[in-house]
């Protein structure tokens, strides 16, 4: 390993990631071996004291690359232009800030935990999803750069590791969800579960967004060890899922088994919550966690953070696929 950092694990508060306090700016080299470091910390890495980035977006996107062959140029995925960094094109911007204009997610109401704080457990908790499952292949890790953070009881990000989730299931529920496929939908098409349940009638989806069958347990192709890949409400094809070969719809029995399953992942000995402080980088692995955000106050507070998108090594399941999301 890299002697240009020091690492402490796991996160405080739970018992996968790490932490990586660098030595010297990034400006100064890139730290490397951290791939090996996040694969090592169960798919979680937060990075602080990178204030530099702000001034200097390059600087995510070389240390993005140490992490796989492609970044993600989000002028070529559909993406908003709005939402596009103006000089940096890989870097995806989330905001509440105009142009962007991107409202935080509803603020959940009580009951609080013991300490005072929201549950972080679906399904009191929603917005739980891995970055663009709804791809084949889709994305393996993501860079998330907090340049304009909330307050650090609001908007935060929360983390579940998904290889933990898995094995702590129940023999006869590992049997069941081994050889099972999600049905994964790009968001705006009318087949979420809200959608669903409020009658809304499903867009026709084109060739490049139609949905994708994924593995519900993806053994991941540098640890080897299984995890639970899914997500819960917003990306999951209600209409003809959530799950292939099993009873559709929001009241079917395989919306039975996926709130069973995100109440499992999502309980509280699996989660980390990040409170960001500016300049903040966590990186993450969509191949074996899923994440969610946290309410803050749109009205009052201004956010920015800028994301980065990661691929190159998915898995043998997906080689030579050709990118479900690029038109024909």
């Amino acid at each position: 390993m890299s002697t240009a950092y020091d690492v402490i694990k796991p996160l405080h508060g739970t018992a996968f990631g790490a932490a990586v306090r660098l030595r010297a700016p990034l400006s100064q080299g890139l730290p490397k071996d951290l791939p090996a470091v996040l694969a090592e910390a169960g798919g979680v890495l937060v990075i602080p004291g990178l204030g530099e980035i702000a001034a200097k977006p390059e600087l995510l996107l070389a240390l993005s690359r140490e992490f796989g062959p492609e970044v993600e140029d989000y002028r070529y995925t559909l993406t908003q232009r709005s939402s596009v960094h103006t000089t940096v094109p890989e870097i995806f911007l989330v905001s509440n800030m105009a142009p962007v204009n991107r409202a935080p997610p509803k603020r959940p109401e009580p009951p609080l935990t013991a300490d005072g704080r929201l549950p972080v457990q679906y399904p009191h908790r929603r917005g739980w999803h891995s970055d663009q499952s709804y791809r084949r292949p889709p994305p393996d890790i993501s860079l998330f750069y907090a340049v304009t953070p909330v307050a650090r009881e609001r908007g935060q990000t929360l983390f579940a590791d998904g290889t933990a989730a898995y094995s702590a299931l129940p023999a006869t529920l590992k049997d069941k969800v081994d050889r099972l496929e999600g049905l994964h939908c790009q968001p705006g098409m009318g087949r979420s579960r809200e959608a669903v349940l409020s009658g809304q009638v499903p867009a026709e989806q084109p060739p490049h967004a139609r949905s994708q069958r994924q593995p519900v347990v993806r053994r991941h192709p540098v640890t080897g060890k299984p995890a639970l890949y899914l997500c819960e409400w917003g990306q999951m094809d209600w209409v003809d899922g959530p799950f292939v070969g099993m009873e559709p719809g929001p009241h079917g029995r395989g919306a039975a088994l996926l709130d069973e399953l995100m109440a499992h992942y999502t309980r509280p000995e699996f989660v980390y919550v990040h409170e960001w402080t500016a300049g903040d980088l966590v990186v993450w692995d969509n191949r074996c966690t899923v994440h969610a955000a946290t309410w803050y106050d749109g009205d009052n507070e201004q956010r920015m953070m800028w994301r980065t998108t990661v691929r190159g090594n998915p898995g043998p399941l997906y080689a030579g696929e050709k990118r479900s999301w690029v038109p024909a």
